[in-house]
């Protein structure tokens, strides 16, 4: 696409020369491009309209990478992909060997970091600046953080260490009053107190430029006005949490604001101290439906531009997750339903509106999320904690030790688990398994359909044990019409080879098995603690073949492997499962194929 700006910017300095119109029109052709793009590919839209003039301001003012910029979660880094040498690239965001949709380092220096999940932009950039000091290189390190990473623990675990202490360490606050689902907790409260106290900031903004462009003495006289200033705050004007931390701070000021972002940076850059700037911005800026209805626009797949995206009407595995924990909720007042932050990704917006006082968004905390529903479970009431299998991640000690320790029956409810596609590395849910299986107490159940997965989800709620439902992102293939109960399902055809598998991929076996005809299949209904009942059975067999949808190292067959190995099993077994390694964007059709887990790919390693 032709732009008149955006079409000769190669690196960040580039920008630096553009007069004020040009920025202006830059900013609007940024915008125009991450649509385009968004509305081919998918991908977090409104995230990244909101921060294309705070960007632009960055990268105006700084100078990557020797200043390092280090955009949280990543998802609001399209804006600086384009301006940092990838604009040509740009269309391939998202695509199977085509540019991530968060930050990189081998995609590009100017990522110092790479990100995907939240709230670690502050610790690392404090890490970065950190090494710069030790080693006197050249630069400092400034963290994005915002659209929610502020109800993240770490995020306050790094302002606590680096507060108080000398050196020019900045972090960028973009507060667009949302997180993925509506900010919850105090934090938000805090952001709109301090984003009524305009007057005073703009005040304070108006002396520090003008003391800092006065030659010779204006920064001494700066610093000596500031430390006056300091001194009798407490007496004219309350701290807010960041200063009672140490750092110093500035705003709030508008985010769409070029200049004024310019001016603040300014500033920031001239203290020897950390030092915290707020921006507020629109979610979703320049896109009318995107700022209407920013939730429904933080993730999108293609849409039309001109009428915006289309809201889908086909129920998803996690709709029908939600679904069932209404049904529950209705019969049983001790069902509690808990999200962080993922209200509706997690299909509970249902259950959020009829079941408000038994519903808990906790924010983007699953630490916390974890131990919050052991507590209620050690209280007497049924906890489920639907959570994506890529954030689950976060709450793996508090499993082990909170809940695990001790039995306390808490339910999980891991969606998207598997290969989810175009979101790559680091939102694949191919590592739930392997890690959870490692916990004592654990019980982990994968089903395949639909109707399986409300049964599934009925069941355990009346068990007194740790249980982890795990299902696939996405609608059902819903091939089988027969019963699934128990630990396991046979599907017989007599025969001495057998397709071991569970989960989505099922569906898959099912549609081999169809076309081979001589081979059996078993579907895992709870795929662990492997029973022995089931290793039994599988002596019988002179071929096993097992496909996993997760890592091989610590999956299901590993586990049904060293089972088979310790009774001298005399057949042959296959594994087919992810080798250890991170898998990339691409869709989800793709990636199955890629590892073998297709059915073209089942027929093909059966029927040797």
């Amino acid at each position: 696409m032709e732009y008149k700006i955006l079409n000769t910017i190669n690196s960040p300095n580039d920008i630096k020369c553009l007069n004020n119109n040009e920025i202006s029109i830059l900013c609007d052709e940024i915008r125009n491009e991450i649509i385009s793009v968004v509305s081919q590919n998918g991908g977090h839209l409104a995230s990244s309209l909101g921060a294309v003039e705070l960007t632009v301001a960055l990268h105006r003012i700084f100078s990557s990478p020797n200043d390092a910029i280090i955009f949280d979660v990543g998802h609001q880094s399209y804006a600086h992909k384009l301006l940092t040498g990838r604009r040509e690239n740009f269309r391939t965001l998202r695509t199977e060997n085509g540019i991530s949709g968060f930050m990189r380092p081998d995609e590009s220096k100017h990522d110092p970091f790479v990100t995907g999940h939240s709230s670690n932009s502050i610790s690392a950039a404090y890490g970065i600046y950190c090494a710069k000091a030790l080693l006197d290189s050249k630069g400092t390190a400034i963290a994005v953080i915002g659209d929610g990473a502020m109800t993240g623990g770490m995020a306050y675990e790094a302002l606590n260490n680096a507060g108080g202490r000398k050196g020019n360490f900045i972090v960028v606050l973009n507060d667009n009053k949302m997180s993925i689902s509506k900010n919850v907790g105090a934090m938000p409260r805090a952001f709109t107190k301090m984003r009524n106290r305009k007057g005073y900031h703009k005040m304070k903004f108006a002396i520090s430029t003008i003391l800092l462009k006065l030659p010779f003495f204006g920064k001494p006289l700066h610093n000596f006005v500031y430390s006056i200033k300091e001194a009798f705050k407490s007496i004219v004007y309350k701290n807010n949490i960041f200063t009672s931390l140490g750092f110093n701070y500035l705003g709030p000021v508008d985010g769409h604001d070029v200049e004024a972002m310019e001016r603040i940076f300014t500033i920031a850059k001239s203290y020897n101290r950390p030092t915290l700037v707020h921006i507020v911005t629109t979610k979703g800026k320049g896109y009318a439906y995107a700022e209407n209805k920013p939730k429904d626009y933080h993730g999108v797949s293609s849409f039309d531009i001109d009428k915006g995206k289309n809201i889908s009407v086909v129920d998803t595995y996690s709709d029908v997750a939600g679904n069932t924990l209404c049904k529950l909720a209705a019969e049983n007042k001790k069902i509690c339903a808990i999200t962080a932050a993922m209200t509706e990704g997690t299909g509970l917006q249902n259950f959020a509106l009829k079941y408000k006082s038994r519903f808990y968004d906790v924010g983007i905390a699953e630490q916390h999320a974890v131990t919050f529903a052991a507590g209620l479970a050690s209280g007497g009431m049924i906890p489920f904690f639907a959570v994506y299998s890529t954030f689950l991640q976060r709450g793996y000690d508090q499993v082990l030790h909170d809940a695990a320790i001790a039995n306390v029956p808490i339910k999980l409810l891991v969606d998207r688990a598997g290969i989810v596609g175009d979101d790559g590395e680091s939102h694949q849910g191919i590592f739930d398994v392997a890690y959870l299986s490692t916990i004592p107490n654990v019980n982990i159940y994968s089903p395949c359909y639909y109707n399986e997965l409300e049964s599934t989800i009925i069941d355990v709620s009346s068990k007194n044990e740790i249980s982890v439902v795990r299902y696939p992102r996405g609608t059902e293939n819903n091939n089988y019409n027969g019963k699934i109960s128990g630990d396991y399902t046979i599907l017989s055809n007599n025969s001495d080879k057998v397709i071991v598998t569970y989960g989505r991929i099922f569906a898959n076996a099912l549609d081999a098995q169809n076309s081979l005809g001589n081979v059996d299949v078993i579907k895992l209904n709870k795929i662990y603690p492997v029973s022995n009942e089931l290793v039994n059975l599988l002596f019988n067999y002179k071929k096993i073949y097992f496909f996993e949808e997760g890592v091989l190292s610590g999956g299901v067959a590993e586990h049904i492997g060293a089972k088979l190995a310790e009774g001298n099993f005399s057949g042959k077994y296959h594994i087919q499962a992810i080798k250890n390694e991170f898998v990339g964007a691409s869709s989800i059709t793709s990636a199955l194929k890629k590892y073998k887990l297709d059915r073209e790919s089942m027929i093909e390693i059966v029927g040797k």
